[in-house]
């Protein structure tokens, strides 16, 4: 990814941010139990990425992440990512037309354009890191389903598939550089009519946990970022990337996403 530099949206789009945290931050009637987590820093920033950025950024995030986590972000051009065990061969005819990227978590391939992509990063010394990364994986998207449905969107959590297909989805991955996550719901995806519209990937390391996800098919402007973050946490505060995280990602895009070497690893 490029070296590109953070900006902030307008002051009457960050005030209307702001009021909507500090009320997650003080509503007392909510039942804080249901919250994965206790609190929970949120980034927001508008700023489109390269591919490579984008995947850096998590990464420098997860080095030195404190407290959990979720940031939102877009993409600078329509762009492909493939799981950290895909085949590059499987994704090669769209490097004319796609940014292309390997991520550092696994899974299958993931169209990127106008959908709300997030990830989410757990510290180990955080509660919520001992959990079982299933159990992460279901909460986090049942947190998602309560915030769609405030939208009206009548979203579930696919329960009736084999629990084993997550490491199944992830094997065919490795065989098949075609497979997509979009058309092979697993257990624990976000399901509407049927049709998958949300599901993720993840990586756990020394520092904590990764989750990159993706949301199809929803208007990212429609303050579903919002009410996802409130649903994992009473306690919300908007934070903006600092010059270290954007550094150190700078320097993982130079020398890790952004290179052939990393691309065509299998």
């Amino acid at each position: 990814m490029s070296s590109e530099v953070e900006t902030s949206r307008d002051i009457s789009e960050f005030e209307r941010r702001q009021t909507f945290l500090d009320f997650a931050r003080h509503d007392k009637h909510g039942d804080t139990t249901l919250c994965l987590f206790s609190s929970l820093h949120v980034y927001l920033n508008n700023t489109a990425h390269s591919a490579a950025m984008n995947m850096a950024i998590d990464e420098a995030l997860l080095e030195q992440a404190v407290v959990p986590s979720i940031r939102f972000y877009r993409w600078h051009f329509p762009a492909l990512s493939i799981g950290y065990f895909g085949r590059f061969a499987g994704v090669a005819s769209y490097a004319g037309t796609r940014d292309l990227v390997r991520r550092w978590t696994g899974g299958g391939i993931v169209f990127h354009a106008n959908d709300l992509t997030y990830s989410i990063v757990i510290p180990v010394n955080d509660a919520a890191f001992g959990e079982s990364s299933t159990s992460i994986y279901e909460k986090v998207h049942r947190a998602l389903v309560d915030a769609l449905s405030v939208s009206g969107k009548r979203a579930v959590v696919a329960g009736g598939v084999d629990p084993g297909a997550i490491a199944v989805a992830t094997r065919a991955a490795v065989s098949a550089g075609s497979y997509s996550c979009f058309a092979n719901p697993v257990r624990a995806d976000v399901m509407i009519d049927g049709r998958k519209v949300a599901g993720a990937a993840q990586r756990r390391t020394r520092s904590g946990l990764l989750q990159q996800g993706s949301i199809q098919g929803v208007d990212p402007d429609s303050g579903l970022a919002e009410r996802f973050a409130e649903a994992l946490s009473a306690n919300c505060s908007e934070r903006k990337m600092n010059e270290e995280i954007l550094s150190r990602a700078r320097e993982l895009a130079q020398r890790k996403y952004g290179t052939n070497s990393w691309l065509r690893r299998r």
